[in-house]
């Protein structure tokens, strides 16, 4: 019997191959992100500075973005990629993207690149209180994953 295969492997990969497409000219930090739709897809992103910086966009949103654009709304997993010496976890506004698409069991992978390093968190951990769709009364409109 072969080893099992990493799940979080083709989404590794993925981002791996996008990294050098990152735009980070002020911070110097490259960020890919990619994530694994219900269905299997996988849709990546990198972060993208702005002289604004608070233009700024993180790779994790826009990965979520790329998928939603493609019509899927739940996330099953998500790794993150960085050029920094200790694997990122998702920034707060990131988290609470991944909240409206994922779950508290949602799987988070963070890798150097630099040196290897990964570490893994549930959304659950990351975010253990989010505000979701939950919270809020319906009102007609399109309801959220």
């Amino acid at each position: 019997m072969g080893q099992a295969r990493d799940p979080a492997e083709k989404l590794i990969e993925a981002a791996m191959r996008v990294l050098p497409n990152s735009y980070a000219p002020y911070s110097g930090v490259h960020v890919a992100a990619a994530v694994e739709a219900e269905d299997g897809t996988v849709y990546t992103g990198v972060n993208v500075e702005n002289a604004s910086y608070g233009l700024t966009v993180c790779a994790e949103r826009v990965a979520v973005a790329a998928m939603v654009t493609a019509g899927r709304r739940r996330v099953k997993r998500m790794v993150i990629v960085a050029d920094t010496r200790e694997p990122l976890p998702p920034c707060g506004a990131c988290r609470q993207v991944l909240a409206e698409f994922g779950d508290p069991g949602t799987l988070v992978v963070s890798i150097s690149a630099a040196t290897g390093e990964r570490r893994e968190w549930r959304l659950g951990e990351l975010l253990p209180h989010a505000f979701t769709a939950r919270q809020l009364p319906r009102r007609g409109l399109d309801a959220a994953p």
